[in-house]
């Protein structure tokens, strides 16, 4: 099978669904449906090697021992096939009975849908998709791991590029997660964090950086925490579908609840890449005053702007001795009054790295410009009490609305980070001092030169009045939001 192939058929189950569910819903449906489709297959697969390994033994070929996932009598894909009426009720029952029989690995993976809301999804339709499905074997010998996966993120891809204003909860740029993921540089056997993890790209992506390499990427241990409960069944079947095993991807709030755990406190790991979901406004913030994991280390965020908290949980999350990040922002965390206090004392705690300007367009549904802010718990001696500041602006591609990295573009800038040197018009490395000189901003602008190889013939005086009184007004128009949204009772449901 050919990817073109494996993609059209993927594409073609969603398309049946088109004029009946809303496009960002589609994944609540379809990503269930392949994964079980996929387990089945592959238990026929293991099925047919045990019988033929025993000379036809039918009870060994029944073993536990011979196959990845168990599936229950009658849970299997062609007793769901077989059914003509109630359909959503019978595969409901499977997906239910496989996800107990396999508690540790697979449960809640199939996520919430609605299978038996018939107005939603009628038999006739459910059985369309069904058998749509049952074209095209999913076996291992059939369809590789590796193309496997490369279908399924061509299907996330595509779901994002087809669901509005839901993408930006399950998927990041994935060229931006590519830049990430060199700054960072994973090596075998470390771990993994991704706090708002999305659809598991930002991880997966951190296993197939090692593997490209030719490098063990099996030993890498993968941590997430998504708040979304289909989207977080999305990003286990992602992980398997790519065929890792050493995974724990859990559902809840992050900032309210965060669940990876060690002896009662907060697990820390050696690299961590976030894509969080930025200047959130609901968030527990009389709860962070006094938050029992200590992640306040700089301070409470403002109850409009829950940014510097997910900042706070990145470092307090991070290992003393091998822990770096980096996070994907909009350019106001750098320069925000509101935040201050807690930005200077970040800096002054000398844990931020590099900060990385990469332009417009590249968070899903807006035009916001974006940033990388790098931290490194334990900074070579040769970076310490310094932070080097590149403008990635004109590196980035636009194509119609969005926006994305070559790979010459990613290499340019990763290169930057790791040579830690000045380059005109590019980057410039500025120490802690000088930093304070200018208010404690982080302001890539504000220290490299400008496109044209000459400094900004504005003072940098006058830049921080601009930046403040912007800053002023947009924080008396988030009061007044805030307010009428009380007004109506906006989230108090």
């Amino acid at each position: 099978m050919t990817q073109k192939q494996l993609e059209d058929y993927l594409w073609g189950a969603a398309n049946i669904l088109r004029g009946m569910i809303d496009a960002a819903d589609f994944k609540q449906y379809i990503f269930p449906l392949l994964f079980f489709k996929r387990v089945s297959d592959i238990w026929d697969e293991e099925y047919q090697e045990a019988l033929e390994l025993s000379d036809g033994d039918v009870d060994y070929a029944h073993f536990r021992e011979n196959h990845r996932f168990q599936i229950p009598e009658g849970c299997h894909w062609s007793d769901v096939r077989a059914t003509s009426t109630d359909v959503g009720k019978k595969l409901q029952n499977a997906l239910h009975q496989i996800e107990k029989a396999n508690f540790e690995l697979l449960h809640d993976v199939f996520g919430d849908a609605q299978w038996t809301n018939k107005r939603r999804l009628s038999d006739e339709k459910l059985l369309d998709l069904i058998e749509h499905f049952s074209t095209m074997n999913l076996s291992v010998k059939n369809v590789p791991h590796d193309l496997m996966g490369d279908g399924y993120e061509y299907l996330i891809n595509k779901f994002a590029d087809d669901s509005g204003h839901t993408a930006a909860e399950f998927y990041t740029n994935r060229t931006v997660v590519e830049l990430m993921t060199r700054i960072t540089d994973p090596q075998p056997g470390e771990s993994v964090y991704d706090p708002t993890c999305g659809s598991g790209g930002i991880l997966l992506n951190s296993a197939l950086y090692l593997k490209k390499q030719g490098k063990e990427y099996r030993n890498l241990k993968l941590y997430g925490q998504e708040l979304n409960l289909i989207t977080s069944a999305i990003a286990r079947m992602n992980m398997f579908m790519h065929n890792i095993d050493e995974f724990l991807i859990v559902q809840g709030d992050t900032l309210d609840q965060p669940q990876i755990l060690e002896n009662d406190e907060l697990k820390q790991f050696d690299v961590i890449m976030a894509n969080p979901p930025y200047s959130i406004k609901r968030w527990s913030q009389s709860k962070f005053v006094n938050d029992p994991f200590g992640r306040n280390i700089w301070g409470t965020p403002p109850q409009g702007c829950a940014d510097y908290a997910f900042q706070q949980h990145i470092i307090k999350s991070l290992k003393p001795d091998t822990g770096r990040s980096v996070s994907l922002w909009p350019h106001g965390v750098l320069f925000r009054d509101a935040e201050a206090s807690i930005r200077k004392k970040m800096i002054e705690e000398d844990v931020v790295d590099a900060v990385i300007g990469l332009g417009k367009n590249l968070f899903y549904n807006s035009s916001m410009e974006s940033c990388l802010l790098v931290c490194n718990m334990n900074k070579p001696k040769e970076r310490r009490g310094k932070i080097i500041f590149i403008n990635g602006v004109n590196e980035i591609k636009l194509e119609r609305s969005s926006a994305y990295l070559e790979d010459k573009n990613i290499k340019r800038i990763a290169d930057a980070f790791w040579n830690f040197e000045d380059e005109d018009g590019f980057s410039k490395i500025v120490s802690i001092e000088d930093i304070e000189k200018n208010n404690w901003l982080l302001t890539v602008f504000m220290y490299v030169m400008n496109n044209n190889g000459s400094e900004s013939t504005e003072s940098i005086d006058s830049l921080i009045n601009k930046i403040g009184n912007n800053q002023k007004r947009l924080n008396s128009l988030n009061d007044e939001l805030l307010s009428k949204l009380d007004q109506i009772g906006y989230g108090n449901e």
